[in-house]
């Protein structure tokens, strides 16, 4: 029993900084440490178990990986597909079809050098897959946590609800991805009312863009306005132009009324965890709620949440990389 010290010492600390803080990155690499110390855990006790059982999780281990991988490829080459006829060709779009051909086309570079016999080839196919398989974990890891971040449901009462904002169609008018959100925070808004709580703000927050008619801030307060939500309950934030002026410029806003307020932060859902780790670095006092989104366009908006959080530790992932590739390096001059 051993073999499963080493991942219950990770749950134990993955337990702790989730209580500690939910919006850390680093709940995300302890839940992949947990999960792959424990799956060796159980892999050293294949010894020990019944022979079904035991060829049962080697299948599992082994062969479910291989076949989960064929499986993704061609999910992201569809999907990419589907956004491309759906969404258009810009280059956001194309996320999830050039992850597909990524690995499809490190499969047949692993397939062709095995009958390749050169070291210096070698050891650029073992740089690469080792870095791959580095960014494939880290990916897998905020995958998972930030699909458990999104089950976070509000506790008690808030004092304001923020709307973050994502543009205008025309300059004006409020998509679809947009309505997403402002829909779910007036749910929020009616449920606190609705079991006799006190009714929270509805802070919409977002600046004018250069192609903007307004502030995205207005035109959010129009669609809850028009909506049936009363003009008191309703406040503006039209300053911010990134995500995280939308959060320090609403903190400010927030402490001006109510040093000791609690909130809520309403975003889409592919976009929840990486805005609850930015309202953290705000000092904002509240968790973020995702929104619903079209299935066909999480996949790429994942993976671009999943860009965005690997460059904002940029120094910790870049430094992992670079010794991986040295590592490398160092085996193939050895073997030359």
């Amino acid at each position: 029993m051993y073999a499963f010290v080493p991942g219950v010492l990770f749950l134990i600390a993955f337990t702790l900084s989730v209580r500690s803080d939910r919006r850390r990155f680093s709940n995300a690499v302890l839940l992949g440490l947990t999960f792959i110390t424990l799956s060796l855990g159980l892999l050293f006790q294949v010894a020990h178990l019944p022979y079904w059982l035991a060829v049962f999780i080697l299948l599992l281990v082994f062969t479910l990986p291989v076949l989960g991988v064929l499986w993704l490829g061609v999910f992201l080459v569809a999907n990419g597909v589907t956004m491309v006829r759906k969404e258009g060709r810009r280059p956001a779009n194309l996320l999830s079809m050039l992850a597909g051909l990524a690995i499809f086309a490190m499969v047949a570079l692993l397939v062709i050098v095995q009958q390749s016999g050169s070291p210096l080839l070698d050891g650029t196919v073992a740089a690469l897959t080792l870095v791959s398989a580095y960014v494939s974990f880290v990916f897998l890891c905020f995958l998972g946590y930030a699909f458990l971040y999104g089950r976070t449901a509000v506790r008690g009462d808030v004092d304001f609800v923020v709307v973050l904002g994502s543009g205008l169609i025309g300059g004006e008018r409020v998509p679809p991805l947009l309505a997403s959100r402002l829909e779910k925070a007036r749910q929020i808004y009616a449920a606190q009312i609705a079991r006799g709580g006190r009714p929270p703000v509805l802070l919409t927050s977002g600046g004018r863009g250069p192609d903007e008619k307004l502030a995205e801030a207005r035109a959010m307060a129009d669609w809850l306005l028009e909506r049936g939500v009363p003009a008191e309950h309703v406040r503006l934030e039209d300053r911010s132009r990134t995500t995280t002026e939308n959060l320090a410029f609403s903190r400010t806003i927030m402490e001006a009324a109510d040093p000791g307020y609690r909130c809520v932060v309403v975003t889409n859902n592919f976009h929840a965890f990486r805005a609850a780790m930015t309202a953290r670095k705000a000092g904002v006092d509240g968790q973020v709620l995702g929104s619903p989104t079209a299935r066909y366009f999480w996949p790429s908006a994942t993976i671009r949440e999943f860009v965005a959080v690997f460059w904002e530790h940029r120094k910790v992932n870049l430094a992992i990389c670079g010794f991986l590739v040295a590592c490398c390096a160092g085996a193939t001059l050895l073997a030359l």
